[in-house]
């Protein structure tokens, strides 16, 4: 976790020298807990996860020290963990959102878990969550929640302009080009963050509204950065923005009805 954490500090400092608002991370930035692990019928076997083997305070200290990274360089960051609730209560798999003071303000809980997640490790979140920066709202989906399209539906109803999406465990390709879909057919921005070790197959970056990649990491395995401006008048969304969605809105509501 100490590593993973200087790891992630050094990227946010990347991301504020190439001028970023809020730098975004995957699922699994600072830990990924195997469920082997942690079962008490394991190593062999799963069963339920045995919290007591996680190293809380070190894992506090690390988000603290993302925190005070995050005040000193002026920058939103969004990074996953694991969120501890009091026992018997399993802990959350949570995306925190910290401001560019430093401060956690708000936070999302994966809702719909694998079925391991659900049965052995994590306790299911129950609500949506937006917030905004300079202008733009966003929204946060973790884990296998890029199989789920009602979510980012959900998302686009209130009105969020980019949803953050981290995750892990990705089929090669399969999550990436769903991330495309939902990007398109909700006319929105997604970045899509995932560890370097699927960037053979499906390296992280961020899809405009008409479901074009405008950025990517490279896929060679390495830790990096991908900067992007989300600038809805751009030719990757001024169609889908300004005339896509709005009318996919109006059609929702019935337009239809007089003509049939």
């Amino acid at each position: 976790m100490r590593e993973s954490g200087r790891e992630v500090r050094a990227l946010m400092r990347e991301a504020g020298t190439r001028g970023a608002r809020i730098v975004h991370f995957p699922e699994g930035a600072i830990c990924f807990p195997n469920k082997l692990v942690l079962s008490v019928d394991g190593p062999d076997a799963v069963g339920p996860a045995d919290w007591d083997r996680c190293q809380w305070p070190v894992l506090q200290s690390e988000l603290a020290a993302i925190a005070a990274s995050a005040r000193e360089l002026r920058l939103w960051t969004v990074i996953a963990s694991v969120h501890r609730l009091t026992g018997p209560h399993r802990p959350h798999n949570s995306l925190y959102v910290i401001s560019d003071r430093g401060e956690v303000i708000t936070r999302y809980d994966e809702r719909l878990l694998s079925k391991t997640k659900v049965s052995y490790m994590y306790s299911p979140g129950i609500s949506p969550v937006t917030f905004d920066v300079d202008g733009v709202r966003f929204g946060c989906l973790i884990g296998m929640e890029i199989h789920y399209p009602e979510l980012f539906a959900e998302y686009e109803k209130l009105d969020v302009g980019c949803v953050l999406l981290s995750t892990t465990g990705v089929s090669p390709g399969a999550a990436s080009a769903q991330a495309q879909g939902h990007a398109a057919v909700n006319s929105y921005w997604v970045s899509f963050s995932v560890p370097a070790q699927h960037s053979a197959t499906a390296p992280s970056g961020v899809i405009a509204p008409n479901g074009d990649w405008i950025e990517r990491c490279p896929a060679d395995g390495t830790p990096s950065v991908a900067v992007v401006n989300l600038d809805d008048s751009s030719e990757a969304a001024v169609e889908s923005v300004t005339h896509a969605r709005p009318w996919r809105r109006e059609s929702r509501a019935g337009v239809y009805a007089e003509h049939r």
